[in-house]
């Protein structure tokens, strides 16, 4: 498969997720970091966008709360070419009832390759390698051929 490359600019787009049981955690994080996240365009679900908005005396892109539609909002925009950096503390121990939109949205950071932490170490690394504040070209598969395949009439 061919690839195409996606220009990250220096400022980034940044999504910030966490289940119940880990937003301290990365409330936390973002606060030790925030000089780092201050210039990135900050997106987070529900609950989480509130506190980390009022932490960090930023402004941050509230989207809905993840088992209202949240985290397939943020696949949405990861699709769309609107986030390209996704940051999620999910808890592996406590089953979730919006389970699939999780791994849905874990699915879209992987097809679109975005760079993903799901715990605070990856993030440490993430948030501080020279790529974060530098021009990026992320190679995405060419999905044209796909999109342009051609379908039987039944």
């Amino acid at each position: 498969m061919t690839h195409k490359k996606i220009s990250m600019v220096h400022d980034k787009k940044v999504a910030l997720v966490a289940h119940d049981n880990k937003k301290r955690d990365l409330v936390d994080w973002a606060r030790y970091n925030r000089e780092l996240l201050a210039h990135h365009k900050v997106y987070a679900t529900g609950t989480t966008g509130q506190i980390l908005e009022r932490e960090l005396g930023f402004e941050v892109t509230k989207l809905q709360s993840g088992p209202l539609g949240g985290d397939q909002q943020v696949g949405a925009k990861i699709a769309g070419g609107e986030i390209d950096f996704l940051i999620f503390f999910w808890d592996p121990l406590e089953p979730q009832p919006h389970d699939p939109d999780v791994k849905a949205l874990l699915r879209m950071a992987v097809v679109w390759n975005i760079p993903i932490a799901c715990n605070r170490a990856s993030a440490d690394f993430m948030i501080s390698s020279p790529l974060m504040d530098e021009n990026y070209e992320r190679l995405v598969p060419d999905y044209d051929a796909y999109r342009s395949r051609w379908i039987p009439n039944e």
